[in-house]
């Protein structure tokens, strides 16, 4: 299976195959409202602002599996991200990240790339950069800022 195999649900449950991001890097990030974490949105945006969307994307996935951290339907997510944040980024249906109801995306991105305690994410904000071939080059822990990010993706982007 490739990457680009994957369909995936944008936050208004519009299908969408990932396909339709080949040629471009892109960070894939599990997120929630709810969680300490949760301002990285506010740098994500930044990436995005400043390296988007022509050769990157940052694509969010909201996930109420830790802490029910985000509780919220998609229109409230949606809401929370674009009021408090600015988000305008791509976001999707939120989806489970580990476990048998993993969602396709998840399961692939977490046994091609394993964390320092094995495949499973373990929080919110878990972080897959992909290179604009669909191959994953790093994964990186919630504790990350997404700013700490940014010389690698600028050096995938340059490969373009």
């Amino acid at each position: 299976m490739s990457l680009y195999e994957i369909e995936v649900k944008n936050i208004d449950e519009e299908l969408i195959s990932l396909e339709s991001y080949k040629g471009k890097v892109l960070l894939v990030v599990n997120t929630a409202s709810k969680c300490g974490f949760t301002p990285q949105y506010k740098e994500l945006e930044e990436l995005y602002q400043e390296l988007g969307n022509e050769n990157f994307e940052v694509l969010g996935f909201p996930c109420n599996q830790f802490g029910n951290q985000e509780p919220g339907d998609s229109n409230e997510v949606k809401s929370f991200c674009e009021i408090n944040y600015g988000v305008t980024f791509p976001l999707f249906e939120k989806v489970d990240v580990k476990g048998p109801n993993a969602h396709t995306l998840f399961k692939y991105l977490s046994n091609e790339k394993k964390g320092i305690l094995g495949g499973d994410i373990k929080w919110n904000f878990t972080k897959f950069l992909i290179d604009a071939e669909g191959n994953i080059v790093d994964r990186f822990a919630p504790t990350t800022p997404p700013r700490k990010i940014k010389d690698k993706i600028i050096k995938l982007i340059n490969k373009i």
